[in-house]
This record gives C-alpha cells, sequence and structure tokens, in this order.
C-alpha cells in the first residue's frame, strides 16, 4: 500500500476512523469477503452437504438463566459427529446455542463474540440484553441468501439483564427466525430437529421459580427426552463419557457446568428411567 491509501500511520482511514461501535460494519468496510452473508450465494440447495447441529434448549429459574445442547451434528441420514459443542458464552453474562448449518453456526457466534468485546471496548460500556440480541439478529439476517440453499442458522440466545427491574426475573431467553426475527421467549425455549420433544417435555416439568440445580435436571431431561424421539439428536453417552453441554448465567456470569456435574444428573435420569420401566414391568407381569 501507497501512503495516500494508508496514510501516514501506516493504516487504511477506516482503521482510525471511529464511525461506530460495530465490528461488523467495520469489516463491511474494510473486508466485507470476510463476513459470512457477502460471500458467493450457492445456487443449488447443499444442506446435506454440510454438518447440522441440533437441539438446544433453555430455561429459566430463579436467579438466572441456564441453556444446554446435545452433541450430535448430522449431515443428511449420517452422523457426522458425535462430541460437536453447540453451547458458547457470548461474554460474560449472556450464552448463545448454535442450531443448523454448523459451520457457518460456529463462524458466526466467534464473530458475534468479537461484536460484544468491540463494542464495550469503544464505548466502555456493556451493550444491554436488548441491544445484544438485536445485533444477533442483524447478523442471522444476513446470512438469509446461504440458508434459503440449507445453510440455515437458527440460534438461541439468553442471558441474565443487568438492567432488570427488581421483582422481575433476570434470566431472558431470545428465539429467532431465519430471516433475523427476534422473539422473547417466556419460562423455556428449544431449537432445532429435536425442539418438538424437548418443549412438550418442558411443559411437564418446568414452573416458575425453579431453583437452580431443578432447572439443570429439567434441561438435561429434556434433551434426552428429545433424544429418545429425534434420530438428529443425541442423548446422554455413558460408555464414550458425552454428555450435553451446559452453561448457567446468573448474578456472577456465565459459568459452564463440568463434566462429572452433567453426568451426575444425566446418570440420574437415566437411573430413574430405568426404575421405572422395572416397576412398570412388574406390574404388568
Amino acid at each position: 500500500m501507497n501512503e495516500s491509501s494508508t496514510g501516514r500511520s501506516g493504516f487504511p482511514p477506516a482503521y482510525l476512523d471511529r464511525v461506530g461501535s460495530s465490528f461488523t460494519d467495520f469489516l463491511g468496510v474494510t473486508a466485507p469477503d470476510l463476513l459470512p452473508g457477502r460471500r458467493p450465494i450457492p445456487q443449488i440447495p447443499v444442506g446435506d452437504m454440510a454438518p447440522h447441529g441440533t437441539t438446544i434448549v433453555s430455561v429459566t429459574y430463579d436467579g438466572g438463566v441456564i441453556m444446554g445442547g446435545d452433541r450430535r451434528a448430522t449431515m443428511g441420514n449420517l452422523i457426522s459427529s458425535r462430541d460437536i459443542e453447540k453451547v458458547y458464552p457470548a461474554d460474560s453474562y449472556s450464552v448463545i446455542g448454535i442450531a443448523g448449518a454448523a459451520g457457518i453456526a460456529i463462524e458466526m457466534v466467534r464473530l458475534y463474540q468479537v461484536e460484544l468485546e468491540h463494542y464495550e471496548k469503544i464505548e466502555g460500556l456493556t451493550l444491554s440484553l436488548d441491544g445484544k440480541a438485536n445485533r444477533l439478529a442483524a447478523m442471522i439476517r444476513g446470512n438469509l441468501g446461504a440458508a434459503l440453499q440449507g445453510l440455515a442458522v437458527v440460534p438461541l440466545f439468553a442471558g441474565f439483564d443487568l438492567d432488570a427491574a427488581p421483582g422481575t426475573t433476570p434470566g431472558r431467553i431470545f428465539s429467532y427466525d431465519v430471516t433475523g426475527g427476534n422473539y422473547e421467549e417466556r419460562g423455556y425455549a428449544a431449537v432445532g430437529s429435536g425442539s418438538l420433544f424437548a418443549k412438550n417435555s418442558l411443559k411437564k416439568t418446568w414452573r416458575t421459580g425453579l431453583p437452580a440445580d431443578a432447572a439443570t435436571r429439567t434441561l438435561v431431561e429434556a434433551l434426552y427426552d428429545a433424544a429418545d424421539d429425534d434420530s438428529a439428536t443425541g442423548g446422554p453417552d455413558p460408555v464414550r463419557r458425552l454428555y450435553p453441554i451446559v452453561y448457567r448465567v446468573e448474578a456472577e456470569g456465565a459459568v459452564r457446568l463440568t463434566e462429572a456435574e452433567v453426568a451426575a444428573v444425566a446418570d440420574a435420569i437415566i437411573a430413574d428411567r430405568a426404575e421405572a420401566d422395572r416397576t412398570n414391568s412388574q406390574r404388568g407381569a
């Protein structure tokens, strides 16, 4: 680059011009080809050629919100991965779970994490939870062309609202559609191919004011029920020691539950189901 295109500092003008706090907008000016939505769109449906992630569940509880996802990714009728991670911290007080085209979804999550960090560095404060939800909606909308060709990304977003009024629930959940539509959910939500079965489970087990431990069991049980009826959702795998990825978000921030903590919950559910089956068999004998 010559001095006329970079300036005396050696950087292009866009790098020195503070026009906004959006890293995505900055990329759109300096390197638009790095944005997922700016790349050439496939002219034929290619959804079956790419690994897809399923199922994500989130529930509120007394003091925050919890989100978890199974570990399976599918490619058409094949299992492409048994141990993919689908839930990530977006920042210190929010989490995001991915469902849809796994590669694009993971890239979107990484870009979104930088987006929130960039805003905080530029503005000197944390974006509000509603602002975070809206920023994510805009990124999903930018992927609409690829979504129409089978590479959709439909995440679930949840966080602890630092600005929540006293007496209100600080844990909040947001779902989306492929056009970037943003919808706040009440109490619980699920996305992905197993979401119908997970929601049916949650209708019976979730209630307002659940303590954290009970909410964790409710969430893991919903994923277990989804795996029972949806082939694209992977259930707990004690042999391979593969269990859901689970994050809690509360006043102290986002914390990932350890494998041992999630395994204890999943193993208890499996044991309870086995005991119920034995009891039913004895009654029918």
